[in-house]
């Protein structure tokens, strides 16, 4: 079987893509990750007293989209990453995937690693 790293299509969002920009926006922003947890902790266990009273609301219909949507790009991301994964797997062997930092470099995977990351 002759595979290519190279041989990997990128879609044009992957290939623009500048990780050196997304690197100073997460060392820039990070602080703010403690202030968005605290928020969120705030508005869910505030938010749950404030409904305990009151008529819960129908919203299985965006819960459904939301969680549809997060499916959708948990396996779009594994698809690009994981196919990514088993060309080196093919190409360069274990050892080269395990200790090489090359798939955080790589052209397809650098986008879905941040992407992955944001999405937590």
């Amino acid at each position: 079987m002759n595979m290519s790293v190279s041989a990997l299509h990128e879609y044009e969002f992957e290939k623009h893509f500048n990780e050196n920009e997304a690197i100073q926006w997460m060392q820039e922003n990070w602080k703010k990750s403690f202030l968005y947890s605290v928020l969120y902790a705030a508005f869910i266990f505030g938010g749950r007293r404030i409904m305990k009273q009151r008529e819960k609301f129908e919203l299985r219909k965006p819960l459904v989209l939301w969680s549809l949507s997060l499916a959708v790009f948990s396996i779009f991301g594994a698809l690009r990453t994981g196919t990514y994964m088993v060309v080196i797997l093919m190409t360069k062997g274990l050892k080269q995937s395990v200790c090489d930092q090359s798939f955080y470099n790589g052209p397809v995977s650098k986008f879905w690693a941040y992407a992955f990351v944001l999405s937590k």
